[in-house]
């Protein structure tokens, strides 16, 4: 039984929902997202809320209920105020770029990496801060993670592109010749 998957979604204002046979759109002040439904979920508007509701009494249908909600959920919430983002690269002499749609990335291999933003995401660069956003959250994570594995936190020296907010455990380096 989900209890997440039970709560009604709030529709802000100024945001529109269309509920087709197996598709769903919203439509705000950002833009649309749109996601296909899987078949054993049914979407019921009442009053200025949608509730999920499964097809069958499965254990498969009770995830989902709670999964879609939570999507759903989350496009409403992207087409409003949307979602964000913050990578920060460390390291001595890395650099970070953005030249029009593109982000150039100078974190210490023998050329630059230059990354082409998706439709949808923006970013915005202060020195060695990325801030990424979007109204899709599921791209924006994607993107950012993707971002992140060009040149992944080291794990001695801390050195690497990292969430803002990520704690990295360093790992104690060698001990030394004189330990005998």
């Amino acid at each position: 039984m989900s209890r997440i998957g039970k709560k009604p979604i709030l529709l802000e204002q100024g945001v529109e929902i269309q509920i087709s046979d197996q598709t769903v759109v919203v439509k705000g002040p950002k833009g649309e997202l749109q996601r296909a439904l899987h078949p054993k979920i049914r979407l019921k508007r009442e009053d200025g809320k949608v509730f999920v509701e499964k097809v069958d009494d499965s254990k498969e249908a009770d995830g989902l209920q709670g999964l879609y909600r939570v999507l759903i959920n989350n496009m409403v919430i992207g087409v409003t105020k949307g979602f964000e983002k913050v990578l920060e690269v460390v390291g001595v002499g890395y650099k970070v770029e953005l030249k029009g749609r593109e982000l150039v990335l100078d974190v210490g291999y023998s050329h630059l990496v230059n990354v082409p933003l998706p439709e949808g995401i923006e970013a915005k660069v202060e020195k060695t801060r990325i801030t990424l956003t979007g109204r899709d959250k599921e791209a924006l994570g994607r993107f950012a993670a993707e971002l992140r594995a060009i040149r992944p936190p080291d794990s001695y020296k801390g050195k690497g592109i990292r969430y803002v907010n990520e704690q990295l455990r360093l790992k104690a380096g060698k001990a030394g010749k004189g330990s005998r």
